[in-house]
């Protein structure tokens, strides 16, 4: 389901930037998905870490083959041994049962997040073993569908931007910061049009 903003974020962009509206008619009618699930979306997120995505992918049917069911209690009581069999280090072993047992006990909790700002669920994510800023922005992106996330230390976004607002390097945190005020209240939306710009399938998380 398209969120109820994008189009309205797509006329505003447009309006105020016509690098970006170029960029949003060329994509066509697209626009971001939400992934669903809170646990099984951050648990993916853990076991992709640093492996392709083909390796993450065998990973996490042998986890999930393994767990049965992706569900926070079940997961927090597998044994360690259990996950490394099924291809996870033990650090991210570690990270997973961590996870879990956060979401289990309700430290971590997904029904308090639509009354909290963006930087308060980073903080609640962040504060988890094995999930740092990033990961934590691209679930606001691609699991809660927060419409002014701004990824400043994602690679795409950055070459993104070079690529059409500069001479096609990567750009400076600096640059991108300045180029981005022009975009608020909807970077998230002008992020995904950066990505889609790279790789003309669907970027997902």
């Amino acid at each position: 389901m398209k969120p109820d903003y994008w189009d309205s974020a797509c006329r505003d962009l447009s309006h105020a930037d016509p690098v970006m509206a170029g960029i949003i008619r060329a994509c066509g009618p697209v626009h971001l998905v939400s992934r669903g699930d809170a646990f099984m979306t951050l648990a993916r997120s853990v076991v992709g870490q640093q492996i392709s995505v083909k390796a993450a992918q065998t990973v996490w049917e042998r986890f999930s083959a393994a767990a049965r069911e992706v569900e926070p209690l079940r997961v927090s009581r597998m044994r360690l041994t259990t996950l490394r069999a099924a291809g996870l280090s033990e650090r991210k072993a570690e990270y997973i049962k961590d996870l879990a047992r956060r979401f289990a006990s309700g430290a971590v909790d997904p029904a308090r997040w639509p009354d909290l700002p963006d930087e308060a669920i980073i903080d609640e994510l962040t504060a988890v073993r094995g999930i740092g800023r990033w990961t934590a922005e691209m679930f606001l992106i691609f699991n809660l569908l927060r419409p002014d996330v701004y990824p400043l230390d994602d690679i795409g976004l950055l070459r993104g931007i070079g690529r059409a607002y500069g001479d096609g390097e990567k750009v400076s945190r600096a640059r991108a910061i300045e180029i981005g005020h022009t975009w608020q209240p909807w970077r998230t939306v002008a992020t995904w049009y950066l990505w889609r710009s790279l790789d003309p399938l669907p970027v997902e998380y």
